[in-house]
């Protein structure tokens, strides 16, 4: 059995473990990329470990964005950041999940899951109106780090 496969355990020791050892992997855990952002829904010790796993992680396979841009609009806090961040760092490969992105930055009522939607649409160098009107919007939020993340992808989707 994988570690992917183990991550799916019913046992919580297996899938502790499990995200213990994609944690190790660091990039090279990447094909677990769903099942880790999934994980962060988990108990304790497994979400602790699949964070872990998830900041070493660069962008994820390519074939994983569509569910990732699923799992953004999720309603575990951890969950949605982790599938917002893994979508940032695909680039202009997640341009398609623009829009799922601008309306989470419109309606999430996790701020840190609308910054880091902001940060995100820079990073997919978002540019439909939908997504330029929500980061035009969230540059004049009255938190300080949101409108920054916001008037920072404006100038990516300018440039």
């Amino acid at each position: 059995m994988n570690e992917q496969q183990r991550l799916q355990s019913r046992d919580g020791q297996e899938r502790a473990a499990a995200a213990e050892a994609l944690s190790q992997m660091g990039p090279d855990a990447a094909f677990a990329a769903i099942e880790l952002v999934k994980a962060c829904a988990d108990d304790e010790a497994v979400s602790q470990w699949a964070v872990s796993a998830l900041e070493e992680l660069g962008p994820p396979p390519v074939d994983s964005l569509g569910e990732l841009t699923t799992l953004a609009a999720a309603d575990h806090a951890v969950v949605a950041y982790w599938a917002i961040t893994l979508l940032g760092r695909s680039g202009e490969a997640a341009h398609s999940s623009q829009q799922q992105l601008a309306s989470i930055l419109c309606s999430s009522s996790e701020m840190s899951v609308r910054q880091r939607a902001a940060w995100a649409l820079g990073e997919i160098n978002a540019a439909s109106d939908v997504a330029i009107g929500a980061l035009e919007e969230a540059a004049k939020s009255p938190d300080a780090r949101l409108a920054r993340l916001a008037n920072a992808s404006l100038e990516k989707s300018r440039a």
